[in-house]
């Protein structure tokens, strides 16, 4: 027997207007709630059960966790995923990604274990999706005041610097780059499977999902950063954000390493050899060689070996994975 009276949480009128306009008779989707966890004990119960209310099916990874999280959300009856050791946050979507294709998902929608997102704004992300002007919603704090306003100013520097990045690099202008509270369609389950399984794999998909063409839209959510005396980062804001930076560096460069490697790879070998010619010219004249412009032309030359050949390496894998994907 599921216990689903735990905790005693009704509908608001608001989500239920909101699913009536999007469950058109005979056209309701099948839907998926994923929620990625990592030693959320405390809070998963009310997460599950309040997503549960707008969900066909919940779907809960269970990220290494040393405490109760899975069997407290299995007992909920909630699908668990487990991993046996924590393998991060885009390991753990990768694996909602893989059970939501398993269900035959329609719409996948994933959030937060940590009570950061509001379950009950599930049915304003599935909205866009089920009207078809969308293949990815995101739930962005950026929209309303009111998303921001218990984030800390560090953090909400932070992310609009990471989406100011996200943004400059793909086709999309979009708010929130790091928002985890998402929809996907069943044809964006299938694109955008990420790659990394840190916290890169939030922009990553968002990259992904800009060079494939997708639909991506924005609706307001609402965010809380914390829950009685428990933060609901346990990432340092550093070692995130430069990590982020990373990742979105990492994608462009494989997508076009002839351009962001092979050229400025050239440019080096053009310059390292310029400082050769001069240092024999001196040499030639004044038989002596001047060691800093011999060590810059080495230097020079080196680099741009090493960015050319990695280039060139780069983009024959990725020819070469285009043509085993038939793409």
């Amino acid at each position: 027997m599921k216990v689903y009276l735990l905790l005693e949480v009704e509908e608001t009128e608001d989500a239920k207007v909101i699913l009536d306009e999007v469950s058109v008779a005979g056209t309701k989707p099948f839907v998926v709630v994923g929620i990625p966890a990592f030693n959320e004990s405390s809070m998963i119960a009310r997460v599950v059960l309040n997503a549960q209310k707008y969900a066909d099916a919940v779907v809960v990874c269970d990220d290494g966790s040393s405490d109760m999280t899975g069997t407290i959300a299995k007992h909920l009856g909630a699908y668990v995923v487990r991993h046996r050791r924590n393998l991060g946050y885009g390991a753990s979507i990768k694996s909602l990604f893989k059970r939501a294709r398993e269900l035959n998902a329609d719409v996948l929608v994933t959030l937060d274990a940590d009570g950061q997102h509001n379950p009950d704004e599930i049915p304003n992300v599935l909205k866009p999706i089920v009207k078809d002007t969308a293949d990815l919603v995101i739930g962005s704090r950026f929209i309303d005041s009111d998303g921001t306003k218990e984030m800390p100013l560090y953090r909400r520097l932070g992310a609009q610097l990471i989406t100011k990045l996200v943004n400059g690099s793909s086709k999309s202008v979009i708010s929130d780059a790091q928002s985890g509270f998402r929809a996907y369609n069943r044809y964006a389950l299938k694109q955008l499977t990420p790659f990394e399984n840190g916290m890169g794999a939030s922009v990553e998909i968002l990259l992904k999902a800009s060079k494939h063409d997708l639909k991506i839209c924005e609706v307001p959510s609402s965010c809380k950063y914390h829950n009685g005396d428990v933060a609901t980062s346990t990432k340092h804001p550093i070692t995130h954000g430069v990590g982020l930076i990373v990742s979105i560096v990492r994608f462009i460069v494989e997508e076009k390493p002839l351009t962001l490697l092979g050229i400025p790879g050239l440019l080096c070998l053009i310059v390292g050899i310029g400082f050769g010619v001069w240092m024999l010219q001196i040499y030639a004249i004044g038989h002596y060689i001047v060691t800093n412009i011999a060590l810059a032309s080495v230097a020079f030359l080196l680099i741009g070996f090493f960015m050319l050949s990695t280039a060139i390496t780069l983009y024959a894998i990725t020819r070469l994975t285009k043509k085993i994907n038939g793409k």
